[in-house]
């Protein structure tokens, strides 16, 4: 029942950070959606116009960032599938097997100009309504076209102008729970190393590889927010706080991917047998430590001292571990766990060389 209840909590909590962290989107996408409709059907007199606040919530709502580059396939997508199902329906006319015709070409002239999906799903839904129309509709889809443009211009201007999100308070809510999720990893690695517990080891491996779908999402997020804070002439004084996450993100990706492998040696040596100092899972444990404090000290806008000084604790650790009896899966484990710690370092922002000669590796290393 406890754990149950637990479960419900963390759901819980994981859906409030969801809300908290896209409810600027649905507002964005809320107000592009009437902004586009307004601009393209009372003030324009379109046709179509229902097309302009779809395009609006498509750029809105597929990401925080990339609304320039989303905008761009929607309208080249747009622009493909006319021209090429125009120039097919000029020869052959409309009909099923024509619009199954200009569908296929629509969507292998993008390919061809280097399209991408967005660009080949668009260019393939504007050929399908060229297919379906007679040819005294066709300048539909040229209307599709024009508040195609309509929507994701304003969608634009809504994000980076009208209503920009925080694109610092974007990490914070994203990077946090990674790096939560990230440190917790390393504490259940520890545990097992420290209690021999080859299972245990195997189940805290597997936790970190399966983590690895969110961390690449917070990656995009940060990516995003960089965006905000380049375009939005609001957020610019933001670009400074970006740019030394953005650094810390790289660091810290390559940190998780030592990680795996630091975890994957770990199970090597319990499944061996080999001897394990008490120091090596305190080092891990240090080593997670540092990186619950290094987002503490982002978040405070302070000098993450306290993270470094985890950090180098670690490293002490490790040397003392190095000083007792250590086997081949044993010394593999501990190149690995430097390799972590010195990222780590070069994440809270110790240049690359020093970190490296902090953590015993050679200046090549990592």
């Amino acid at each position: 029942m406890r754990s149950r209840d637990r479960d419900v909590r963390r759901l819980g909590r994981e859906a409030y950070e969801r809300l908290r962290t896209y409810a600027i989107v649905a507002v964005q996408a809320g107000v592009a959606a009437g902004l586009s409709w307004f601009v393209a059907a009372d003030v324009l007199h379109n046709s179509q116009a229902l097309f302009a606040p779809a395009a609006a919530i498509g750029t809105i709502a597929a990401a925080l960032g990339n609304r320039i580059r989303r905008a761009a396939e929607l309208v080249a997508g747009v622009i493909v599938g006319v021209l090429t199902g125009q120039l097919i329906i000029e020869v052959i006319g409309t009909g099923p097997i024509q619009t199954g015709l200009i569908v296929a070409f629509a969507i292998s002239s993008a390919a061809v100009i280097r399209g991408n999906g967005a660009v080949m799903v668009h260019a393939g839904s504007t050929a399908v309504l060229l297919g379906t129309l007679s040819a005294e509709q066709s300048h539909l889809a040229v209307a599709r076209t024009v508040n195609g443009l309509i929507g994701g211009v304003t969608a634009i201007a809504v994000a980076l102008l009208l209503m920009p999100a925080n694109p610092v308070r974007v990490v914070h809510r994203a990077a946090g729970p990674t790096l939560d999720i990230f440190a917790r990893d390393l504490t259940a690695v520890a545990e097992a190393l420290e209690q021999r517990d080859v299972h245990q080891a195997e189940s805290a491996s597997e936790h970190l590889v399966a983590a690895e779908e969110e961390r690449n999402a917070t990656l995009e997020m940060i990516a995003a927010a960089a965006e905000i804070a380049v375009l939005s002439p609001w957020r610019w004084r933001r670009l400074t706080v970006l740019r030394r996450y953005q650094h810390a993100a790289e660091h810290l990706q390559r940190a998780y991917a030592n990680s795996r492998e630091m975890a994957h040696w770990i199970v090597s040596t319990l499944r061996q047998r080999e001897p394990v100092p008490a120091s090596l899972p305190a080092a891990i444990e240090h080593l997670g430590q540092a990186v619950r404090l290094l987002h503490r000290d982002f978040l405070a806008g302070r000098e993450p001292d306290l993270a470094r000084a985890r950090a180098r604790q670690a490293v002490a650790d490790v040397d003392q571990a190095c000083a007792e009896d250590l086997r081949f899966c044993g010394k593999v484990l501990v190149t690995r766990l430097r390799l972590v710690i010195s990222e780590v370092l070069q994440a809270s922002g110790v240049p690359k060389a020093e970190a490296n000669q902090q953590v015993g590796l050679a200046a090549e290393a990592s």
